[in-house]
């Protein structure tokens, strides 16, 4: 079975690497979004340092849905889904590796450019260490009920609107949990907390995602 998931993450990574435009459209997009703050408000540090924990997270939140809409789309279009959903291995397992591929494509990037960004607002590197922390769990939910809405809206018009305004609202346990532990570093209270609640999430949403996504799928190609 391990097998199997593994395959499934080689060849989602693959796929991803061969349109190396929409691989990087997240990243590039949170880098810039995340800048413009600094720049539109100036060098007031105390205010920067005051709404960069949710600055950052609103834009890694954005940047989570870019694309979000085609992680299943291609497949679909030329028939590679339906031969997913028919292949005799476990199909949760196969739905689960294109998760991952899409998290360590989308999600590990963005966490680990994060530092970079935050640079900006003048965060400590002890601060910096918190806000990965919390992004690669946080990052983690985003890819799986992502990969749920996109599978609800698969083939719909109007995908990424749909998928927006369905996982806006699931987001925002993560991004509360995110910014409020980068905000008890700030303020040098202990943010395990906020870190530990992260990490439930993540793998509540490990547990439940990849079934829900599987039966969104299949409902998708009848």
């Amino acid at each position: 079975m391990l097998t199997v998931f593994l395959r499934a993450v080689r060849h989602g990574l693959l796929c991803s690497m061969r349109q190396p435009a929409e691989l990087a459209a997240p990243l590039a997009f949170f880098v810039m979004v995340a800048s413009l703050f600094p720049l539109g408000i100036g060098a007031d540090g105390a205010l920067l340092l005051r709404i960069a924990p949710g600055a950052v997270w609103i834009c890694a939140l954005l940047a989570a849905l870019l694309g979000l809409h085609r992680l299943f789309e291609p497949d679909r279009a030329d028939g590679t889904l339906e031969q997913l959903l028919l292949a005799p291995g476990p199909t949760t397992l196969l739905v689960a590796g294109r998760i991952a591929a899409h998290w360590l494509t989308s999600g590990v990037p963005l966490a680990l450019a994060s530092p970079i960004v935050a640079l900006q607002y003048g965060m400590e590197p002890a601060v910096l260490a918190i806000l990965v922390a919390g992004l690669l769990p946080g990052t983690a939910v985003f890819s799986l009920v992502g990969a749920v809405g996109a599978a609800l809206t698969l083939g719909s018009r109007g995908g990424s609107v749909l998928t927006a305004l369905i996982l806006v609202p699931l987001y925002m346990p993560v991004l509360i949990l995110g910014s409020g532990a980068v905000a008890a570093a700030l303020t040098g209270t202990d943010p395990a907390a906020h870190l530990m609640l992260l990490g439930a999430l993540s793998c509540a949403a490990l547990a439940l995602a990849p079934w829900a996504t599987t039966a969104a799928l299949r409902i998708a190609v009848e």
